[in-house]
């Protein structure tokens, strides 16, 4: 990926190193992140293979648990409903059996015959893959924003919409409120350009704290 080529040029998330860099630069530049870092060991990687499984995740991921979400990700796996040409090909009926919702089947109907080329992705800039993906039926900026950190790596991308994220937040910073993702992104200004590490570092403090003080 070189400018000469206009393909993408950002740093990516790929390796242990990569994210030690993101976790050195945030305890550098931001007192808070500094004090709590520690605390959470760690961050994971987070990282899975490009293309339509890895949006087709993040769609059975959508306003739900994680544990529901995996529960249908299995039942997906076990009838081989993991591809484009498989879910094109399969009917209704086959994918309310693996838990799919009549929306998200939908979508993943739509997401399937729209012939995207997943591997063009890689060489846009954050803001053009985003607008690709937000154009397939079901797919909202937060989707969007998952698949380039988990899927493509990128280092800068916050998935402010993310609740977790919020919250943790608002704990992390003694906010008075639950920050919007306006405020949240506004937040987020200094830990450019690893804000796909301040988001592992969020969730990991959501989960911390929520087991400490009972957060929801």
């Amino acid at each position: 990926m070189t400018p000469e080529t206009g393909a993408y040029t950002g740093r990516l998330i790929e390796t242990p190193d990569d994210l030690a860099e993101g976790v050195a630069y945030l305890a550098r530049v931001c007192p808070v992140w500094a004090r709590t870092l520690p605390e959470l060991g760690p961050l994971p990687m987070r990282r899975r293979p490009d293309g339509f499984e890895a949006i087709a995740s993040a769609i059975v991921g959508q306003q739900i648990s994680i544990a529901a979400a995996a529960a249908i990700w299995q039942r997906m796996q076990d009838a081989d409903l993991l591809t484009a040409d498989a879910i094109a090909a399969a009917s209704d009926d086959d994918l309310r059996t693996a838990g799919l919702s009549r929306p998200k089947a939908r979508y993943l109907k739509g997401i399937a015959a729209a012939g995207l080329d997943w591997s063009a992705l890689r060489g846009m800039p954050d803001d053009q893959a985003i607008a690709a993906l937000v154009a397939l039926p079901g797919i909202g900026i937060w989707t969007a924003e998952i698949y380039l950190k988990f899927a493509l790596g990128r280092a800068d991308v916050i998935a402010a919409g993310d609740l977790a994220l919020q919250e943790a937040a608002r704990v992390m910073y003694d906010l008075p409120e639950r920050p919007t993702p306006a405020a949240l992104r506004a937040l987020a200004e200094p830990w450019r350009p690893w804000r796909a590490v301040a988001a592992r570092g969020l969730w990991a403090y959501y989960r911390y704290a929520k087991g400490r003080e009972g957060i929801t």
